[in-house]
């Protein structure tokens, strides 16, 4: 039986960049916010996150988003969700 995190970080980068200017793509996000798990399950089946303007369906055993709101919007095109484990505080 796997547990589901408490929390995430999601970084919202764009997809195709020339030149980072040395930084990593998690350096470069455009956006990112703490979300943490709601106790409940959305219309993909994977446990609903929420924070900071973001409400995020997220397969915890792959980390891969499934679903996605930003400031109650979809996702713009041309930027990508990535999520990461959420730093101790």
């Amino acid at each position: 039986m796997s547990t589901v995190p408490k929390r995430y970080e999601i970084l919202l980068v764009a997809e195709h960049v020339e030149d980072r200017g040395g930084a990593s793509v998690e350096d470069s996000a455009v956006r990112t916010a703490v979300v943490e798990a709601t106790g409940r399950r959305g219309a993909s089946g994977y446990p609903i996150y929420e924070g900071h303007g973001i409400v995020a369906d997220i397969d915890p055993e792959t980390r891969t988003v499934e679903a996605l709101l930003v400031d109650g919007r979809e996702l713009d095109y041309g930027l990508t969700a990535l999520v990461r484990p959420a730093a101790r505080s």
